[in-house]
């Protein structure tokens, strides 16, 4: 039996409030927009429309090779990263399958791009989540699905919080000793390695510096955590050397077995 015509306009109603919360305020053209919300991507976002984990999507706050991220918000009114991993991205095959490999929470992953690009948002989730129960100051975990992770928006009425390069520092070597803490936190409590620090990815909130942007963070089981590790501390030491720090080595600051 067919569908009566006010149960089909009803549908398409609702279909179009669905959209128009979508599409509501994101400043972008639709051939820019197509190339997030590919079908799959769409059909992601509108089940957590519907479901109450986002009342709506605005704005791209941040735009990278990999990813996108848009200020969100949730039923209750509270104010969401929404972190779109791009189903297009090539750079998945090109640099972030070492990641995943020899992770032991990630085994027998098909190598098809999409299935790569789902578990990278799902390892980000992890990884948060190991990093927040640790007593890290990191972005709070709330769902994710398929490559669409929510998070904790970090900053106030839509504008997020600066990255550390935006911020000038007093009292410098101050910064660098927190910030040094928080990665031995993050190995001695977590079992994290970061792997990808750098200014870009510490938000400095209320005058207080917060880890960000955890997809390529590993376990200290990784056969290449100690390199990771290691690169991850001669970037913060090449950034605060610019602002005249006097630093400490990696093997000063740590003491990993060869």
């Amino acid at each position: 039996m067919s569908d009566k015509p006010e149960e089909k306009l009803r549908r398409r109603e609702e279909r179009y409030d669905r959209e128009r919360r979508v599409r509501i305020k994101v400043g972008e053209d639709l051939e820019t927009m197509e190339g997030v919300f590919d079908g799959r991507t769409l059909m992601t976002v509108m089940h957590m429309l519907n479901t109450g984990r986002l009342s709506e999507l605005q704005g791209a706050m941040k735009s990278g090779k990999e990813s996108r991220i848009y200020h969100g918000i949730d039923p209750k009114g509270n104010e969401l990263a929404v972190k779109i991993y791009l189903t297009s991205s090539s750079i998945f095959r090109q640099g972030r399958l070492k990641y995943i490999r020899g992770d032991p929470r990630f085994k027998d992953i098909p190598h098809d791009t999409r299935s790569l690009i789902d578990q990278w948002a799902l390892k980000e989730f992890k990884n948060l989540q190991l990093a927040k129960e640790a007593g890290l100051a990191v972005p709070t975990p709330i769902y994710v699905e398929k490559n669409v992770l929510v998070m904790e928006f970090i900053g106030k009425n839509g504008v997020p919080a600066p990255h550390l390069r935006e911020v000038p520092l007093q009292a410098a070597s101050s910064w660098y000793d927190k910030i040094v803490e928080m990665l031995k936190d993050l190995y001695d409590k977590a079992k994290l390695v970061h792997g990808d620090l750098s200014e870009y990815n510490i938000l400095v909130p209320d005058g207080y510096p917060m880890l960000i942007d955890f997809a390529q963070a590993v376990t200290i089981e990784h056969p290449e955590a100690r390199e990771f590790l290691k690169r991850d501390i001669e970037n913060l030491n090449n950034y605060f050397k610019g602002l005249n720090v006097r630093t400490r080595s990696f093997e000063r600051m740590f003491k990993v077995e060869e």
